[in-house]
């Protein structure tokens, strides 16, 4: 059996690094829409401060490998020589089974690249290679000049990974899937549809030109608009079962995670997400999940784990009407990282569904995976339910309170909101207005001393996704 021959790697390499030859060759992606990530996500790679690996993580087909090559046309742009720029997908068959360390050594040499010069070096898919996480961080220490950026779809292994054996010489970034706000830009309706209103005081700050129009996007946004190629190519758009099953829940569920946690029963864990898929938004217990799906509470557990380290789902702790945490925790809420994978599961869902208001929550709920700096519960109790808590992380009092709706009915029927009321009376550090969404009204009424703020669940989420992504002005969203 014959060994893959070094100069078979080294022509691979040149022909993933077309840059090395002419500095002026298009890169690939380089030309696609830029994502609201793209600025900080530069920012980070161009930093030589901090000796430490950007981890890029995230869920697949979100756009990690477009940011990636994004960067390196910026890099060229700025006169960063081309041989110093150094790119590799370690899912490419031919450099399975070689080294971090023997690849970067096979690239100095063909390009002549001395350990104290400066180079950026790209390792794309890197939860492939066995242990890559102690020769990656044996790289950092060995060459101080150089810029390491590693990505991947496996989040659950990148982030145990670089949280035990990369302590100090990694940084991790997360790229989520898209926002609303991110999707109306690629479509180039964000200008036409919202205006901006009021001042940094304004808890929304948009108002809609035309909440139909507005609210048409929304609805394409849940089912599809998750995904960048899925908005920009039509026959991913057409297709979204074909492409989101297949290509990304397929391949993380029945690869990814068994290959990484050495699942043996598949259908198992898929299974299981089928019924966490369909259920998004809605309360579920342990007990309700084993029955439905089959599978062991105890399995349940770590299958849980799994699923939301993968970016597939998050779990949403439940509070009381007192804000109080629940020590025993026997009920939770599961949503979809992405709406756009319930579409793909199960077909288009449509406005006029019984799902479809749980579908705007998932759909919400994801904007805030945009923030590392809320914590997030739902507060339910015995007749009450309110939809989104913010409890302070300090005192672990609440601070604001959203009602979540797809209908216009609590806008002319206020009274329907006594759960929220009942709510703020117990909880005086709940700030004031309530933000309850709808779908088309807005307007200030007050009920029983609560002061209650109406807006459009699209114009929330594309507030959620504009202002979250400002730095220091996530507040302006709540």
């Amino acid at each position: 059996m014959l060994d893959i021959a070094k100069d078979d790697i080294v022509n691979r390499m040149r022909f993933d690094n077309p840059w090395w030859d002419d500095a002026q060759t298009a890169v690939p992606f380089d030309d696609a829409p830029r994502r609201r990530y793209f600025a900080p996500f530069l920012e980070r790679v161009r930093n030589s401060r901090l000796r430490r690996a950007v981890i890029l993580m995230g869920p697949r087909r979100v756009g990690k490998t477009v940011l990636v090559h994004q960067a390196i046309g910026e890099l060229l742009r700025a006169s960063v020589e081309g041989r110093s720029i150094f790119y590799i997908s370690m899912e490419t068959p031919i450099f399975t089974g070689q080294s971090l360390e023997k690849l970067l050594r096979m690239y100095l040499e063909d390009q002549n690249v001395a350990r104290n010069d400066v180079a950026y070096i790209f390792f794309d898919e890197i939860q492939y290679l066995k242990d890559w996480e102690v020769h990656l961080k044996s790289l950092v220490d060995s060459f101080p000049n150089f810029r390491f950026v590693a990505t991947g779809s496996a989040a659950a292994a990148l982030r145990m990974k670089s949280n035990e054996s990369g302590a100090g010489r990694f940084s991790d970034f997360t790229l989520p899937p898209l926002t609303f706000a991110e999707y109306l830009a690629f479509i180039g309706k964000e200008n036409n549809l919202l205006t901006r209103v009021g001042d940094e005081s304004d808890t929304v700050g948009f108002t809609a030109t035309d909440i139909e129009a507005l609210n048409a996007e929304f609805v394409n946004y849940v089912n599809y608009g998750g995904y960048p190629e899925a908005v920009i190519i039509e026959d991913v758009r057409d297709n979204p079962a074909q492409f989101i099953k297949s290509d990304i829940i397929d391949k993380v569920l029945l690869r990814d995670l068994p290959s990484l946690y050495g699942i043996s029963d598949i259908q198992e864990l898929n299974k299981l997400f089928n019924t966490l898929a369909y259920n998004t938004g809605n309360e579920v217990t342990l007990e309700k999940l084993s029955t439905s799906s089959g599978v062991a509470k105890n399995t349940i557990k770590r299958y849980l784990e799994y699923l939301e380290a993968a970016f597939l789902i998050r779990r949403v702790d439940r509070i009381d009407n007192n804000a109080s945490q629940f020590k025993r925790a026997t009920a939770f809420k599961v949503y979809l990282t992405n709406p756009s994978m319930r579409a793909a599961l199960f077909g288009r869902i449509e406005p006029e569904s019984k799902h479809f208001g749980s579908v705007v929550e998932t759909a919400i709920y994801s904007q805030w995976q945009h923030s590392k700096a809320v914590e997030l519960y739902y507060a339910r109790w015995s007749d009450g339910e309110v939809d989104i808590v913010s409890l302070d992380q300090l005192t672990q009092k609440p601070n604001w309170a959203v009602e979540i709706k797809w209908t216009d009915k609590p806008f002319d029927s206020i009274g329907e909101l006594g759960n929220c009321v009942e709510l703020f009376r117990k909880n005086p550090t709940l700030e004031q207005p309530c933000l309850v969404t709808t779908r088309t009204r807005s307007g200030t009424r007050d009920f029983e001393g609560v002061t209650f703020q109406f807006v459009p669940s699209a114009v929330y989420a594309y507030a959620l996704g504009t202002n979250i992504l400002q730095p220091d002005s996530w507040q302006l969203a709540v």
